[in-house]
């Protein structure tokens, strides 16, 4: 072979080897098996030549990633249960809040306020012995029955903590510890009690005290002296 000259331009010089391919199927099966199989793990060291790899060894690689496939789906499928729950969570408490007036074609007659000396702690919805009265939202009866001054009365806690107190019926509907929704019946008015005539005599009470109804339920939709409710009374009826 001769020297080559000094001056001599280099052919080579500048240009990569390219590698030789895989000679066999067999070769590209392994690299592949390798490859998804995750074996990165294996460090920084050269891959094993294919033909050194024995048929267990692959085995076991298509073990791993037929587990590893596994476990990514049971991954996903938890994942998806989670985000269910919590779309059900939000849209159960992205459901409105009911409150309606206690019953229809009353008159206003007295309001909250100073009456005769003392505080008449409620307001008093005139209209027939005998016409049904209901709940202005939902709630647990926590008092049914005859309450003194008040006769035959229903009380109501709301989930806040808020109380209804309706007086003066004729006769009840419900029983203590029932659960109700807003629009349910409680009882027909009446004229029991220390009353001046038939009327539901209502009250509202908050941390037990007694607030005016009138306000605190314009807050919540209902106008009790134009006698219009909120506009979610119709999820009530349906």
């Amino acid at each position: 072979m001769r020297q080559r000259l000094l001056d001599e331009p280099d052919r080579y010089r500048g240009r990569r080897r390219v590698p030789t391919p895989p000679r066999s199927r067999y070769a590209a099966v392994v690299t592949s098996a390798f490859v998804g199989a995750g074996i990165v793990a294996l460090g920084a060291g050269a891959m094993p030549d294919a033909k050194s790899v024995s048929p267990s060894v692959l085995d076991e690689l298509r073990q791993a990633s037929v587990t590893s496939q596994d476990l990514a789906d049971r991954a996903g499928d938890a994942d998806r249960a989670t985000r269910d729950t919590t779309r059900a969570a939000t849209d159960e408490a992205a459901e409105p809040e009911v409150w309606l007036l206690p019953l229809q074609g009353y008159e206003f007659n007295s309001p909250y306020g100073m009456r005769w000396g003392k505080l008449h702690t409620g307001i008093d919805l005139v209209a027939p012995e005998g016409t049904p009265y209901v709940s202005i939202h939902d709630g647990t009866v926590t008092k049914a029955g005859w309450f003194g001054g008040y006769g035959y009365t229903v009380i109501v806690q709301h989930a806040d903590g808020s109380e209804a107190i309706y007086g003066h019926s004729s006769q009840l509907s419900v029983k203590e510890g029932q659960q109700v929704k807003a629009g349910d019946q409680l009882g027909l008015v009446g004229n029991t009690g220390h009353s001046y005539g038939s009327h539901l005599h209502l009250e509202v009470h908050v941390k037990g005290e007694p607030l005016d109804p009138v306000p605190w339920l314009e807050k919540r939709g209902v106008d009790i002296k134009l006698q219009v409710e909120a506009i979610y009374s119709d999820v009530a009826a349906s």
